[in-house]
């Protein structure tokens, strides 16, 4: 896996800031633009940081719970916008607290299994927190939000998930990585959806029931003064260890164009999933 992160160049895409006012769904859409970019070698592989303001991303199983758009309006009343990704995946929640990380890779040289790609992530996440890097385990956390295999946590107590998106050659290996305030309080909010958008009904597909003692984030497992801020400094640092050169590059005028389509896309998606 080291050598998937080990690379001549890395492009570094900060949005840790610039992001926070827009919609999760523009982040889908840069990740789709350089998805294709890396893929077809017009791009270096590319790291992303991105986070937003309060928001909760639904996943195409959740926009088919029976009482979906009460659970919307509750999210809505707490303060967070809900949107649906066209992917598969459950709720997650999103917040100045949580930083995401994409790792955009091609496979136009070498392919890259669906494991090997959650592999790399592990491998990253595990070299910017060398000081818990033992204790941190890849496996599937029951009871917390948007369950799977490659669930991070320490002392069984999840922090991270991992979702790839395949397009164009490109692999983008996506992370949300809960640092700062309650890991609790995210999965108490992602439980009164699912109660509020269910109402006991029963369900064909099996939806999480959700246990917020399980879910923490970095700050109350490894270090109390852990920021946001302070874990994509560790990012840079991890990828100038990786490779000869790191770019700090948003994406050019031409790389725009694409981006543009993308985002049209993902916006009309979306609005249909709403809609429905």
């Amino acid at each position: 896996m080291k050598n998937s992160l080990q690379q001549p160049i890395w492009r570094f895409y900060d949005q840790s800031i610039s992001a926070k006012k827009s919609s999760p769904l523009e982040s889908f859409a840069v990740d789709d633009t350089l998805c294709q970019l890396v893929g077809q070698l017009e791009s270096p592989p590319t790291v992303r940081t991105w986070v937003h303001n309060a928001s909760v991303v639904l996943g195409i199983q959740d926009h088919r719970l029976p009482h979906v758009q009460q659970g919307m309006k509750l999210l809505q009343e707490k303060g967070y916008h809900p949107i649906v990704r066209n992917s598969g995946g459950l709720a997650v929640v999103l917040d100045e607290g949580v930083l995401n990380i994409s790792v955009v890779l091609s496979e136009q040289t070498e392919a890259l299994s669906i494991n090997a790609g959650y592999d790399v992530m592990v491998a990253l996440v595990k070299s910017l927190f060398p000081e818990v890097a033992g204790k941190i385990e890849a496996y599937e956390i029951v009871g917390s939000y948007c369950p799977g295999s490659y669930d991070l946590s320490i002392d069984g107590k999840k922090f991270a998930g991992i979702s790839q998106r395949r397009l164009r050659q490109g692999v983008a290996v996506q992370i949300y990585l809960c640092i700062e305030g309650s890991g609790a309080k995210r999965a108490e909010l992602i439980r009164d959806f699912y109660e509020e958008s269910l109402q006991n009904e029963e369900t064909k597909f099996v939806y999480p029931q959700i246990v917020p003692e399980v879910m923490a984030s970095l700050s109350e497992l490894v270090d109390s003064q852990l920021t946001v801020e302070a874990v994509v400094i560790r990012l840079q640092q991890v990828l100038y260890n990786f490779s000869d050169e790191v770019r700090a590059e948003p994406l050019h005028d031409e790389e725009l164009e694409l981006y543009a389509f993308y985002l049209q896309r993902i916006f009309e998606r979306n609005k249909k999933m709403l809609a429905l």
